[in-house]
């Protein structure tokens, strides 16, 4: 994942997980130790569409929709794919097996979050930093892939044992499965 796509995913959870709106570049900076260049490289894009909003010395989030819609359009999904392989079992039995250190994304991170799911779906997508102990529970199988394991960039866990929201819906937006658009639709009603 980029550094711009970190800057991004930590304004849209403060956003929409705590409804903080208002940030400073340097805080962000110091935050994950990048760059004051490399925030204001981030904010560009977000700047001119008029999803944030620069006051002075802060800036404030004025369109997390535009927001989430730059991330969604701007996300490499395919190149953070690490491993997939076909399993024969139930979703909930995959998501069952998954080891403590993986964090469900997607469908999977949506059924858990909110204990329902808007639609029936048959793929697992989760992030991994370590792929030995999935390979072991799930070792590489032909057939159509139904476990999708992604890269997770080292700022990830921050947020807990499942993917924020942002990073969910910017996920889902990603995927051309038939039931993805129920599940943004039910995320845009979370928010």
């Amino acid at each position: 994942m980029l550094k711009k796509e970190v800057i991004w995913r930590e304004i849209l959870f403060q956003a929409i997980e705590n409804k903080q709106y208002s940030f400073t570049q340097k805080n962000l900076a110091q935050q994950f130790g990048f760059s004051l260049s490399t925030v204001f490289n981030a904010l560009k894009i977000p700047r001119a569409t008029g999803a944030i909003e620069v006051k002075g010395r802060y800036f404030q989030v004025t369109d997390k929709d535009k927001l989430l819609a730059i991330w969604g359009t701007r996300r490499k999904f395919s190149q953070d794919i690490i491993y997939t392989t076909h399993i024969d079992l139930p979703v909930q039995k995959i998501e069952g097996q998954l080891p403590a250190d993986v964090m469900p994304t997607a469908y999977t991170a949506y059924r858990l979050k909110f204990n329902e799911a808007p639609a029936d779906y048959d793929k697992v997508y989760a992030y991994a930093d370590n792929l030995d102990a999935i390979k072991k529970r799930f070792p590489l199988r032909k057939g159509q892939p139904n476990l999708i394991i992604l890269k997770m960039d080292k700022y990830l866990k921050r947020y807990g044992a499942l993917a924020p929201l942002a990073q969910i819906y910017v996920d889902v937006w990603n995927l051309s499965d038939w039931f993805a658009h129920d599940y943004l639709a039910a995320l845009k009603n979370r928010f």
